[in-house]
This record gives structure tokens, sequence and C-alpha cells, in this order.
């Protein structure tokens, strides 16, 4: 297998591809020799989108809904990508959801629903691909965030969501390294996708929020979704190949700071 093309004749699926993060990665992945399942929640023009650029490149790729709120929508995923593009070597559950509500506004729907997306879904595609990942010696990958690693004021159902991917990375990491299956993940911190907008900020309100990134971010400017899917590339390969249970933080230093 080429060093450039590390993920020759390998199977991969990635939630929330259709844009920012899962985007940038579905492209990278299918660079690097990967067949892609394109998976999205509603965007499905944006999915195909994706998939007619890779095909373009000349690569393997497939646009996929999924609600994965659903009980048996990780299931149908895995089986309709084996069905489509084989058994599954590499998952990367991007896929994620945030609302930016204080404690007293946080209401029981929003928590339900963000904790549904952001941690039971992981944990359900987890285990529907774990019979295609240990036959392949595969890898997996949990998108998570800095606001698993610290406490923001604001969106509360969102760190606890995230903080609970990291440790089901670890935990899930120690059970499956005897079938030599490796679990990793990567906190990014304040990235440009859609994710904050979707959580409720206007324009004004986010390109304000974009500038103040630039003095909290000790490296002085918010992520691009290619700075993190370089990483999310890195330990889906090989070159990983003797780390599991790390949760990684790409973030601009933002871990590293107290509140301000």
């Amino acid at each position: 297998m080429g060093d450039e093309r590390p993920l020759d004749g390998r199977v991969a699926i990635v939630t929330g591809g259709s844009g920012g993060i899962g985007r940038a990665l579905s492209q990278r992945l299918a660079a690097a020799g990967a067949a892609v399942a394109v998976s999205y929640g509603a965007n499905a023009a944006a999915a195909d989108e994706v998939v007619r650029e890779i095909a373009g490149a000349g690569r393997r790729a497939i646009a996929l809904g999924a609600d994965l709120r659903q009980a048996d929508a990780a299931e149908a995923l895995v089986a309709r990508v084996e069905q489509a593009l084989g058994p599954v070597d590499v998952l990367v559950a991007n896929a994620g959801v945030s609302r930016r509500l204080e404690f007293d506004e946080t209401d029981l729907e929003t928590w339900e629903e963000t904790l549904a997306v952001n941690l039971r879904a992981p944990f359900r595609l987890m285990r529907a691909a774990a019979p295609h990942l240990t036959a392949r010696k595969g890898a997996v990958v949990n998108v998570s965030s800095v606001n698993g690693l610290r406490s923001f004021p604001g969106v509360l159902a969102y760190c606890v969501s995230k903080a609970g991917v990291d440790h089901l990375t670890r935990c899930a990491a120690i059970e499956m390294a005897p079938l030599g299956v490796r679990v990793n993940a990567v906190n990014p911190g304040v990235t440009v996708t859609n994710l904050h907008r979707r959580s409720g900020m206007g324009d004004t309100q986010y390109a304000a929020f974009l500038e103040r990134s630039k003095e909290t971010h000790p490296l002085g400017r918010p992520g691009q979704p290619d700075d993190i899917a370089a990483l999310i590339l890195f330990l889906a390969s090989d070159r990983a190949g003797w780390m599991t249970g790390e949760t990684i933080p790409i973030d601009g230093g933002r871990h590293l700071t107290c509140a301000r």
C-alpha cells in the first residue's frame, strides 16, 4: 500500500459528510484511496455534490440519508454501505448538533435530541459496524469537541454530550483493542462550519464570534475543516496503528486556556 494512498481498497463511513469537517474529510479519505459513504441527515443536495466532486476525481463515493436519532438507523446505514461498497474498515462519527441555551432554558427535548445525535448515535454506529471492524482490523474516529474537555456557558447539553463521547471513546477502545480495532477521538476548537449558525447564531453574531476566536485560541485563529480532516485521516490510517483511546485536542491551544 503506497504511503500516498494509505486507505487504498478500504471502505469508510462519514456521518455528517455533506458539509464542514465531514465534507473535507470525505474528500481526503477518497484521495487516500477509500471508497466513501457520505451519510447526511437532511441536505441531500450537498451530499450529492460531495459525491460528484469525489467521482470527478476518479474515486468511489455514495450519498446515504440517515436519521441517526432513530434506533434502527445505524444498523440500516451499515447494511446499506456493505451492500453498495463492501464491509466497513473506517467509521467516522462526525454528525453533531448544538443549541445555544442557558441552563434554565435547556428543555428536555433539546437535551434528548443533543444526546441522541452526539452520543447515542456514535455508540449505535460502533455496535452496528463492530463485526466488520473486527474482521478487518478497522478504526473508529469520533468527532468530539474542546467542549468535552472544558466547560463553557450556554451550551450545557452539547458539553455533556461531547464529554460522553470522550469517555465512550476510551471505554470502547479498551474493550475493542483485543479485537484489533482502534478507537480514537478528535476535539476541535471553534471551526468554521455551519454548526454554530445552526445553533441559533445570526450572521452578525457569528462574525463577532469568529473574530473573538482569534483571542480565545492561542494560535490566533479559528480552525478550518481541513485542519481537522487531516488529523482524522491520520488516525484512520495504519500510520496511527499503535494509537487507541486518545482524545486529541486540535483547537489552536484553546483547551490550554482559562475562561476569558
